[in-house]
């Protein structure tokens, strides 16, 4: 995914727009903690493992492969909706020959599909809250919660997911893990997986900073999952360890949210350097040319694109 760090925002401010919980929320340092989480519990569910798997991208790559999917979750949610969609209709592109069969059920299994895309969606968006509220400011308001809530299901317009199926608030997020939790599971694919993006090797370009920063992140993205996760996957520690993190990561995380997300400018071109070009433009780009917020269909119809679900069927 090709991105010009000076077209983030060339036509409008996207679909939230200053103020809003998502661009606090993923402009944090604590974004890159949830990250981190988010594409490690997505293991958990065997058709998205056998699509990384199969692709091996996180290995022969990592770096580049976890920097773009870094990055498409910040452009769909600091973007302008020119750029958004743009972004989207390039992932669907990439994903639509990521399919084939899942060993264990024998099922076939399609990256772009419906039930794929919402769980990369929801574990993307939760995620990132969960690292917020454990290492950042803490807690939403209510009326935060209910508005971060509402622009997930917003940005999940961009994907293939079906819109019913999204949920629109913390009570039916957990519904949401309720119901799929008996399909999630764990294999040899899966923990080798998880454990390579908790402690990413020193080869296949990760290079040094990539390899101390995976490791580094862990010690914070762990501590968000739920036990029965952890031994699931393969991947618990002592409490202890715990305990002992959550102070210094809330220390690091006020110390790095008082220089304005400098220090997240800083430090993300090492790890995810298209990443860090997208925050940097945030912060410190110019105004857009209209001082407007839009929709996924608002932005789909002055720019021509088709929705996500639209482009898959049609490539079908």
């Amino acid at each position: 995914m090709a991105f010009d760090p000076t077209t983030l925002r060339r036509d409008d401010y996207g679909f939230f727009g200053p103020g809003s919980p998502s661009w606090k929320i993923w402009t944090a340092p604590t974004a890159v903690i949830g990250f981190q989480r988010a594409v490690v519990l997505e293991h958990f569910d065997p058709f998205l493992t056998a699509a990384v798997a199969d692709s091996r991208g996180i290995y022969t790559d990592p770096r580049q492969r976890l920097d773009r999917t870094f990055s498409y979750f910040l452009i769909a949610a600091l973007a302008d909706g020119r750029t958004a969609i743009q972004a989207a209709e390039h992932l669907m592109r990439v994903h639509a020959s990521m399919t084939g069969i899942e060993p264990i059920s024998g099922a076939r299994y399609s990256a772009n599909s419906p039930e794929t895309q919402l769980w990369i969606h929801i574990t993307g968006w939760h995620s990132v809250l969960k690292a917020y509220e454990m290492f950042g400011p803490g807690p939403l308001s209510a009326e935060e919660e209910t508005r971060y809530w509402h622009e997930c299901a917003i940005a999940a317009e961009l994907q293939t997911c079906k819109p019913e199926d999204v949920p629109r608030s913390r009570e039916e997020v957990r519904a949401y893990f309720a119901e799929v939790r008996a399909r999630l599971c764990t294999s040899e694919r899966a923990e080798k997986g998880m454990h390579h993006l908790l402690w990413t090797p020193l080869r296949n370009g990760a290079g040094i900073s990539y390899f101390a920063g995976s490791r580094l992140l862990s010690l914070a993205s762990v501590a968000t999952l739920p036990k029965w996760m952890r031994k699931l996957g393969r991947f618990d520690r002592p409490r202890i360890v715990d305990l002992l993190v959550r102070p210094a990561a809330r220390t690091i995380v006020w110390g790095a949210s008082a220089f304005d997300s400098f220090g997240l400018i800083v430090a993300a071109p090492f790890i995810a350097p298209m990443a860090g070009q997208i925050l940097e433009q945030h912060l410190k780009g110019q105004p857009p040319a209209e001082l407007e917020t839009i929709t996924p269909a608002q932005a789909r119809s002055r720019y021509g694109a088709r929705s996500g679900r639209a482009a898959v069927a049609e490539a079908g």
